[in-house]
């Protein structure tokens, strides 16, 4: 597949750069807080996968949805969730934008058509199919993008939602994060074929692999995919190999890997990696950085102040929305 040349100039690398030093920010101003018990339940960190995230969202447009994981506070932030709102929902408060209900791995805005966060390991692969059969069928012109776990490639949904998507020939592009553990399983001990884009290539999708640390490969290969989609050719699959730094979650002691195995994969920082290559290529200079770094603290200490100050939703209210109303 021929990928077209990313626009490096200086407006996008700053871009680029922001927002995945937003990402970083974020979340390990959550993991501060978690150890604080201002949030509490399940916690999945991005740190690591920013490069991921921002690179393919730059393909998309304010029509098309997206779909991600349990892992999805980047993808929401790139994605134009406010980070209030999204603070506010780890807090459990409700002016989260899931009005405190969802938490870490529910959040959801309609505005920016940002469908989930989804708890169930490739549960929203089948989200995505529908959302993009709607479409097909509306005659609309939007892609949907869906984010998931290499560990999805082993649940059903995965394989029922390829197929069908090849079969109806859907708008859909899958992007995998593959950051080698499901969990705390080790690809090569739970898939007999590891390069995950050889199983959607079974289903006769066009797919191939990426450097998902490298933000601009991602992005070469996202407005690659994401125009073939748009011409009528359709679902894409991404594989983007790449690596969180953090725990799976933070009830996770992490026995199955090594520390000199994750320093490795740190020297790939893609936030360093860009940065270094931007302030080379005379694109953006040292200041700039300290400048994002700023204007991102900031941004994320707005965040905490509002969550703070948010309300918890009445008792009284606790059953609203859970169930349909018994009618007589």
């Amino acid at each position: 597949m021929t990928r077209p040349k990313v626009r490096l100039d200086r407006s996008h690398c700053l871009e680029l750069l922001r927002q995945m030093a937003r990402i970083r920010r974020f979340e390990e101003k959550c993991a501060e807080l978690y150890t604080q018990e201002k949030i509490r339940g399940f916690l999945h960190l991005y740190i690591g996968e920013e490069a991921v995230a921002v690179g393919a969202m730059q393909a998309l447009s304010p029509d098309d949805a997206v779909v991600a994981t349990y892992r999805e506070h980047g993808h929401a932030l790139v994605r134009g969730v406010p980070a209030k709102a999204i603070m506010a929902e780890m807090y459990g408060k409700q002016e989260g934008c899931s009005r405190g209900r969802g938490g870490s791995m529910h959040l959801f805005h309609a505005g920016t058509r940002f469908f989930g966060g989804n708890a169930i390991v490739g549960g929203g692969l089948p989200v995505a199919i529908g959302l993009a059969l709607a479409d097909k069928m509306a005659g609309r012109a939007n892609v949907t993008v869906c984010f998931f776990g290499e560990g999805a490639a082993a649940e059903g949904e995965f394989h029922e939602s390829l197929n069908l998507a090849a079969l109806w020939k859907l708008p859909v592009l899958f992007v995998c994060e593959n950051n080698l553990y499901a969990m705390g399983t080790a690809l090569e001990l739970s898939e007999s074929e590891t390069d995950i884009h050889a199983k959607a290539a079974c289903y006769r999708i066009a797919s191939e692999w990426v450097d998902g640390m490298n933000v601009v490969d991602v992005e070469a290969a996202a407005r690659c995919a994401v125009a073939a989609i748009r011409a009528g050719e359709g679902p894409h699959f991404l594989e983007c190999r790449t690596y969180r730094f953090r725990a799976h979650s933070m009830f996770d002691p992490q026995l199955y890997r090594t520390q000199a195995e994750v320093d490795t994969w740190i020297k790939r920082d893609p936030i360093t990696r860009f940065r270094e290559w931007a302030v080379a290529a005379g694109e953006i200079r040292q200041e700039d950085f300290v400048a994002i770094e700023g204007e991102v603290e900031k941004e994320v200490a707005e965040a905490v102040a509002f969550a703070e100050a948010g309300s918890w939703e009445p008792v009284e209210d606790l059953l609203k929305d859970v169930g349909a109303e018994r009618r007589t």
